[in-house]
């Protein structure tokens, strides 16, 4: 290996190892409603409806800065791009400790929201520092950065059963400041790396236009808008079905939280090995059935026996649906990593525009889901109506995937050279679909 390759080698873990760093404390702060909101929501006397809107507020910032940031970092590059947003959340995230009225929240929600955007930027920043075949892989572990959503639930509750709510902001706020520095020093800047010409706004959303891009933003507001919604509408989700406490409500909240980030970079291998295909059919078919169990409510009825009345009692107990929630994490773990990897393939020379808009999809998910999951238990009062709408969702897109993709494809067979994907090409490693198909 050459001088420049060695070196080269050493500035790609760099980036990859920092950037990971930094996506975890921008999704640890992004994360930050689903434990202080909790006491919030007693002080204002917030309904459900009211509460999934103020976990959901840096969820639609986030979610809609992603295109342009995507965007921006295929012409800036990711390093800049990077440090600039995270450096933005710093006095919002501060600020946030002096609200006092529930418009003031959902205001400075959006301004800390934009950490939620840093995805959009580091995947494609990432991403182009290693060769097509690492790819998922390096994605993956970039990916894991969605742990930060775990990192936020063993935090926030020790800084508020020991110093209150507030205390939250004014640490968070310090870490991002060190994050910023931390990450300029380490990361580095390729001029290969940035797209060249002067490519319109516009014209780099026509991408939209693409039935593979809008598949594949479907798929990701599954395993990483589901992923987002119920991170942030868990730990409520115990104190309220099961009557614990903060601090253990969001230990086991973290079952589903801490999987679902930290697996990501197993996803991004095994979607190397297997193809991103393979891997998004069973996760869409686990999570299709982990989201019917955990949609049953608790029952109880009473049948008529031989021996007079008999009253039953259905329903998950807390252990049994701790286990569920682990199992539904690993499965959008894998997801997650899954569909970038399509991404990767079908669109090698606008990464950053193709994932900014899937990134869009996939952070509306996470915004529009808390505020149904609001409402729906508001009109219901069942709380695993929000699994039922779920599982509905995940219903729906194992249709359409099998329409579009599977009945060209078997996915229960090695993939042979030959095999069609849904587009057409063929799904062989190392190449991107656009490749194979020239």
């Amino acid at each position: 290996m050459s001088a420049n390759a060695q070196q080269h080698n050493r500035q790609a873990w760099s980036v990859l190892i920092v950037s990971t760093w930094a996506f975890t404390v921008c999704f640890m702060v992004w994360m930050m409603f689903a434990v202080i909101g909790i006491p919030i929501k007693k002080t204002l006397g917030l309904n459900a409806t009211e509460f999934g809107l103020l976990t959901a507020m840096p969820v639609l910032s986030g979610s809609l800065i992603r295109v342009p940031l995507g965007i921006w970092t295929d012409r800036y590059g990711g390093r800049i791009v990077f440090a600039a947003i995270m450096a933005a959340t710093v006095i919002p995230i501060w600020m946030l400790s002096y609200a006092t009225t529930y418009w003031q929240y959902l205001t400075i929600g959006l301004f800390i929201g934009l950490a939620g955007g840093s995805f959009s930027v580091g995947t494609p920043y990432v991403a182009r520092w290693f060769p097509k075949e690492r790819q998922g892989l390096a994605m993956g572990i970039f990916g894991a950065g969605n742990s930060g959503a775990a990192v936020n639930k063993f935090i926030a509750p020790a800084l508020v059963v020991g110093f209150g709510w507030t205390m939250v902001p004014h640490v968070y706020a310090a870490v991002m400041l060190g994050t910023v520095i931390l990450f300029w020093m380490f990361s580095h800047h390729d001029k290969s790396h940035v797209v060249q010409g002067q490519t319109s706004f516009m014209q780099q959303l026509r991408a939209l236009r693409d039935p593979g891009v809008l598949k594949y933003s479907q798929y990701y507001s599954i395993v990483f808008g589901g992923y987002v919604a119920l991170s942030l509408w868990m730990v409520q989700y115990y104190v309220g079905e099961y009557k614990l406490s903060l601090p253990v409500a969001a230990l086991l909240a973290a079952a589903f939280s801490l999987p679902g980030g930290v697996l990501r970079a197993v996803g991004g291998w095994m979607s190397d090995k297997f193809g991103a295909h393979k891997v998004t059919w069973w996760v869409l078919w686990v999570s299709w059935v982990v989201l019917f169990l955990l949609s049953y409510p608790q029952t109880q009825f009473t049948v008529l026996t031989t021996s007079g009345p008999t009253t039953f009692h259905i329903g998950l107990n807390v252990y049994t649906f701790t286990v569920l929630m682990f199992l539904l994490g690993i499965a959008f773990a894998f997801g997650k990593a899954s569909v970038f990897k399509y991404i990767a393939d079908d669109y090698p020379t606008n990464i950053g525009t193709v994932s900014g808009i899937v990134g869009l999809a996939g952070g509306m998910g996470g915004f529009l889901l808390p505020i149904l999951f609001g409402a729906l238990l508001d009109l219901t009062g069942i709380r695993s109506s929000a699994f039922m709408l779920m599982y509905g969702v995940v219903s729906l897109s194992l249709v359409w995937m099998f329409f579009t993709e599977v009945r060209r494809t078997d996915v229960l067979r090695p993939a042979s050279r030959n095999t069609p994907t849904a587009s057409g090409a063929s799904l062989t490693h190392g190449k991107s679909a656009s490749t194979a198909r020239s």
